[in-house]
């Protein structure tokens, strides 16, 4: 294999300054920061209450497949995006591990194998990726349509709490610190990928300022029904989660 099959040319492939777009990272982080109450509520109570893990767990899964696309022999110049997101893949693995350390059992087990599945996932990817791909532009398309596929999955995650909120006119466990974050953060992606003439980027992200504009209605709706000061005993438990992406 030859460096040049290595960095053949790309039509999607452009310089990515990390000084260029400094939105994009303050973006993603201040979006991050704002599940951090929530985690520091689960571990003073040692209990993850209502709260799913399903979205960090998809969260830190599309992390590390962006991370992935980053890498300059799959996507060159790249740095703004495997920066981020390879800091969102450790702030998504703690607290996954919160998550571990505080649910039941049959929860644990659950998480544990999802982690399992993602891991072997990953490996799988990235041996046929790198074995049977064997130019940037060909490896850029086949990752970046997986992270297509993962990332709208990941912003679709939060539609279990979406029809929470309709059934129970509450949105208690749908922080609207966080809705607001991946609003401006979808925003500011779409806005970056378009001015790079990314679609693999600009795609999903579109599609997830949509689901956290969808997030921001409810939460008018239903604000002044919700009871701040105790929990609903009809709401299933087993319904209730919260959005994030990075």
């Amino acid at each position: 294999m030859s460096s040049q099959e290595i960095n053949g040319p790309i039509p999607i492939a452009h310089h990515h300054d990390p000084h260029e777009f400094p939105e994009c990272g303050l973006s993603s982080r201040s979006e991050s920061n704002n599940v951090i109450p929530t985690f520091l509520k689960i571990w003073k109570e040692k209990s993850v209450q209502d709260f799913k893990p399903d979205p960090y767990v998809a969260t830190l899964l599309n992390c590390a497949m962006w991370s992935f696309y980053g890498l300059p022999f799959v996507h060159p110049d790249s740095i703004l995006v495997i920066t981020i997101n390879g800091t969102g893949f450790f702030i998504e693995l703690a607290f996954v591990a919160i998550f571990l350390a505080f649910s039941t059992w049959p929860n644990r087990k659950m998480i544990i194998i999802f982690l399992v599945v993602e891991a072997i996932f990953l490996a799988v990817v990235a041996f046929v990726t790198l074995n049977f791909f064997h130019t940037t532009k060909a490896r850029s398309m086949i990752v970046g349509i997986l992270c297509i596929i993962f990332t709208i999955s990941m912003y679709l995650s939060p539609l279990t709490v979406m029809k929470m909120v309709i059934q129970t006119k509450s949105v208690k466990y749908m922080p609207l610190c966080l809705s607001v974050a991946t609003f401006f953060n979808g925003i500011v992606w779409v806005i970056y990928a378009l001015l790079k003439f990314d679609p693999y980027i600009v795609i999903p992200n579109g599609l997830g300022t949509f689901s956290a504009l969808v997030q921001l209605v409810l939460y008018c709706t239903y604000y002044k029904t919700t009871k701040w000061d105790s929990d609903d005993d009809q709401k299933p438990h087993s319904e209730v989660q919260l959005s994030d992406a990075v």
